[in-house]
């Protein structure tokens, strides 16, 4: 007896959300006969809650539903995280400029006008599936080169991540519903910079500290017509507070304000990394001249820095 064969290649996965049976039952029978699986959902809200269960490889959705339309529905799917990479095409009968516009907006990828011809639609299927595969392998190479990159859109929108950078975004703190976004300290900073990462200048890092009290770097690497790249990294500053702790004569609270003073920190930043007020920064930085016997902040960095590098 011949054995099975292994290793066969994986079915596309094809979630279809209309609320029309007679489209749903005509979708479904020409997505399987190429080749690919088809999930059902006749509203958004049962697309929202299949997708926790299966990430789809492409979704087709309807604009116009009873309830939560597909604009919303849209808007809903492509904030939770394993969806932002995937693609919708929007099914409409309103090719009315201003709701091509609304789909696109609220994160589709390209839409079809009813009544759908088979051969369109699994034509831009495979259009898609093929870009979408190729930007995943290109993210997934980033994240083996160790690369924590994600791209956000001019309002702040976090667009896609590589899967280290989109733990270290969910470190900043989560949304309730799963979805990455920026702090609103970041989309602050974003704004007041728009104008030089416009130009493709370079933007000054920010410094934001999670939750538990990680510090992060946040950095402009570039950016597309629709996409600002960023760059986000956890300051590896423990080992370093304990050096300082090790070689001199200073409390961990103050190693920890030596350390960004090192860094080049003003007392400001370093109230806002450690969640300190400017009056508590400065008594401890008029402790640490005390005790390193210098004056001024400049003779307290280059100790530190003497220390941290050897």
């Amino acid at each position: 007896m011949a054995e099975a064969p292994t290793n066969q290649p994986s079915r596309d996965v094809v979630l279809v959300v209309d609320d029309s049976p007679d489209t749903l039952s005509f979708l479904t029978e020409a997505i399987e006969r190429s080749g690919a699986t088809v999930l059902v959902a006749v509203g958004g809200d049962l697309a929202l809650a299949l997708v926790d269960e299966i990430t789809p490889d492409v979704i087709l959705l309807d604009a116009v539903m009873p309830g939560m339309d597909g604009f919303e529905t849209c808007r809903r799917l492509k904030a939770k995280p394993q969806l932002a990479g995937v693609p919708v095409i929007f099914m409409t009968g309103l090719s009315e400029t201003e709701h091509i516009v609304k789909g696109l907006s609220a994160g589709g990828i390209d839409y079809v006008t009813k009544p759908i011809a088979p051969d369109e639609i699994l034509a831009r299927i495979r259009v898609h599936l093929a870009s979408a595969r190729a930007a995943q392998s290109a993210r997934a190479a980033l994240d083996t080169a160790g690369r924590t990159l994600f791209a956000v859109s001019e309002a702040g929108a976090v667009l896609w991540s590589t899967p280290q950078a989109g733990r270290l975004l969910a470190g900043l703190g989560p949304d309730p519903a799963g979805a990455l976004e920026l702090p609103a300290r970041a989309r602050d900073w974003l704004r007041d910079r728009r104008s030089r990462i416009s130009s493709g200048a370079s933007a000054n890092a920010l410094t934001l500290t999670g939750p538990d009290g990680t510090a992060y770097t946040l950095s402009f690497i570039g950016r597309t017509p629709d996409e600002i790249l960023l760059r986000l990294s956890r300051e590896e500053g423990s080992g370093a507070v304990e050096r300082l702790r090790a070689r001199l004569p200073v409390t961990g609270r103050e190693a920890e304000v030596l350390l960004w003073l090192s860094r080049g920190k003003s007392s400001r930043d370093i109230g806002e990394i450690l969640g300190l007020s400017h009056r508590t920064v400065t008594k401890h930085l008029e402790g640490i001249y005390a005790k390193l016997g210098v004056e001024n902040r400049t003779a307290a960095s280059i100790i530190a820095a003497r220390h941290l590098q050897d």
